[in-house]
């Protein structure tokens, strides 16, 4: 993927734009964000485990709407065919 002397490239470049300074808190705050979304990632399939198969669709039951099709568009649109 990378190499030594791409990171190494990429880092003086970060240092660089960013400062010696705030390098450190970058870091600090990118390993909290990691480790954030890991857990969330870890809690969302436990979620799912303790519901049923990960991986299968979920299934929502409704009532079933018969149209019949008159040609009137009015009646498509919710009113009935009597009204204007």
């Amino acid at each position: 993927m990378f190499g030594i002397s791409e990171i190494a490239i990429i880092l003086i470049v970060a240092i660089l734009v960013l400062g010696a300074k705030r390098l450190p808190d970058l870091a600090r705050s990118a390993g909290k964000s990691a480790r954030i979304l890991k857990a969330e990632a870890k809690a969302m399939k436990e979620s799912q485990g303790a519901e049923g198969e990960a991986g299968a669709p979920r299934v929502i039951r409704g009532e079933a709407v018969d149209r019949q099709d008159s040609g009137d568009s009015k009646t498509d649109m919710g009113q009935s065919p009597g009204r204007t």
